[in-house]
């Protein structure tokens, strides 16, 4: 973990109000996991806060994230200028950890929790990937140019403007039995984890599952206790140190 002073390369408008925002660092990042994130500054003084984003890509001086603007702070990362400095702090976070057994996996993802799933299918071509990521919209949707680095790609939406009128949990379980899966990722909004995690245990399904979760996070290092989630054993976790990604049997959704 390191906290460095970035500048940014580009940002462009990649979906209905979501952004991705690449920076040059002063020196390469290594190797980072999906999951795994960074808290950045706003290029704004009034806000003394960073903000955590999931890592997209990550090669070596060049960082890329991607965000939806929700209030002042991400607006201001969307007006971000090239050759703006940017104080970034990273990378943070415990990320997918794929064990070597695990060949096929399946990988399930809700609107712009689609993020941190990126690096993980862009990052281990030993495996084969079966995707089902859900948008509200057509206008929503992104990055599918790295989603067809799967050897399945599922698309739909909540509308049907793009695929079958449906969400990514459903998608998965319609398909199950057609995917013999070693492992289960996933990140999405609450609802859409917990469903997961609902239909898992309903179905007898006893593939091992690991999510990131999304939480609003304060320091980013474990410290603030903002981000704190509740355990199945009774216990809490930090999100942003101890996570953000846990087996789904291990946290309360």
């Amino acid at each position: 973990m390191k906290e460095l002073i970035s500048t940014v390369k580009e940002v462009k408008l990649i979906a209905d109000n979501v952004y991705s925002l690449t920076v040059t660092l002063p020196e390469p990042v290594g190797k980072v996991r999906g999951g795994q994130f960074l808290n950045i500054s706003t290029g704004d003084s009034s806000r003394l806060l960073k903000r955590p984003l999931g890592i997209v890509k990550a090669e070596g001086c060049f960082v890329t994230v991607c965000f939806q603007v929700k209030g002042e702070g991400t607006k201001a990362l969307a007006e971000a200028r090239t050759g703006d400095k940017l104080s970034v702090l990273l990378p943070l976070g415990n990320g997918f950890i794929l064990p070597e057994s695990a060949k096929n996996i399946v990988v399930i993802g809700g609107g712009v929790g689609i993020f941190p799933l990126v690096p993980v299918i862009c990052g281990n071509g030993d495996k084969n990937f079966y995707t089902y990521i859900g948008f509200r919209n057509k206008g929503c949707a992104c990055l599918l140019d790295e989603f067809e680095k799967s050897a399945k790609l599922t698309i739909v939406t909540d509308d049907g403007s793009m695929g079958e009128r449906d969400n990514a949990v459903n998608a998965y379980l319609k398909d199950r039995e057609n995917v013999k899966a070693d492992l289960i990722i996933a990140c999405g909004p609450p609802v859409m984890l917990r469903a997961l995690k609902t239909q898992l245990k309903e179905k007898g399904i006893d593939t091992p599952c690991l999510v990131s979760l999304e939480e609003r996070m304060g320091c980013g290092i474990g410290a603030c206790l903002v981000c704190v989630c509740d355990k199945s054993d009774g216990t809490k976790a930090r999100v942003c140190k101890d996570g953000p990604v846990f087996n789904i049997d291990e946290v309360e959704l």
